[in-house]
């Protein structure tokens, strides 16, 4: 049961859980706006995050944070490329987080791995990039309105089967297109659009997301609904992260999206023994 991500470079075991670290060469994101926007730095926080356990870094150069404006294309395309000439060089799978068609492609003729696109390749453009590459990965998340509008009128209804039916809706022409399942990874898209409620009740009935065979990437690390159930400031919900990415892995999510990879990856490390010894026992 889909125990691989094929990528540019690597095809990624996902038998075991695979840690995606963060680096946003942004100004303004809602964690860490502004600490890695130099290329020494990025590269600093990014080495920092290999040696802590990261099997992937994901770059990123346009917040999505809830009501954050859009970045143009020139602006992102200054971010995201000196950072990633660097970052390829490092010899892991790295990953893009952008919805623009010419990043996309920027990215991936400069090496990149992987696509993480927070508008699932709705963006005039953006499916044909990908679809086109001959084995880059991508990931698909579920989205509801925009950025900039998505905190003012949450999804109505049923979020689980809401999100279910969108993902196999955007997954569809890609595998009409010829793009192989190894490629695609679906994330759910915490916080874009969603209630509290309604977060936690996709991490609670993600199985129902796993039926439909595609590997889930979880994104919790820090998150508002994290912020209203623990009642911490962002800079303090590490816990209530670990732990979230925690019962994600637990409910089936093969990649975790998270700030603190330390912190994560040793929490991981007592699950995967516990499911080690059982795996001894049978």
């Amino acid at each position: 049961m889909f125990q691989q991500w094929q990528t540019s470079r690597f095809l990624l075991q996902l038998d075991k859980p695979q840690v995606m670290g963060i680096v946003n060469v942004t100004p303004d994101s809602f964690s860490d706006g502004g600490k890695h926007t130099g290329v020494s730095q990025a590269m600093a926080h990014a080495e920092l995050l290999l040696k802590q356990g990261a099997h992937i870094l994901d770059i990123g150069g346009e917040s999505t944070r809830p009501g954050s404006p859009a970045v143009n294309l020139e602006d992102e395309l200054d971010r995201v490329l000196p950072m990633l000439r660097e970052a390829v060089k490092l010899n892991v799978p790295i990953s893009v987080d952008t919805y623009k068609p010419e990043v996309m492609q920027a990215a991936l003729d400069i090496g990149a791995d992987i696509i993480n696109d927070i508008w699932a390749l709705r963006q005039p453009g953006a499916f044909e990039v990908v679809s086109k590459h001959r084995n880059c990965g991508v990931c698909l998340m579920h989205m509801h309105k925009t950025p900039q509008d998505m905190h003012l009128n949450h999804m109505q209804g049923n979020a689980v089967a809401h999100v279910a039916g969108f993902l196999q809706q955007v997954t569809l022409p890609l595998l009409d297109a010829g793009v192989e399942r190894s490629r695609i990874v679906w994330d759910y898209g915490i916080g874009f659009g969603k209630s509290v409620a309604q977060n936690f009740a996709l991490l609670a009935h993600q199985q129902a997301l796993l039926g439909l065979d595609f590997p889930l990437l979880a994104g919790w690390s820090r998150k508002g609904s994290l912020g209203q159930v623990s009642g911490l400031p962002v800079e303090e919900r590490m816990v209530p992260s670990v732990a979230a990415a925690l019962l994600a892995v637990d409910r089936g999510a093969r990649i975790v999206r998270v700030h603190d990879v330390k912190d994560t990856v040793a929490a991981l490390s007592v699950w995967q023994a516990m499911h080690d010894e059982d795996a001894m026992t049978v």
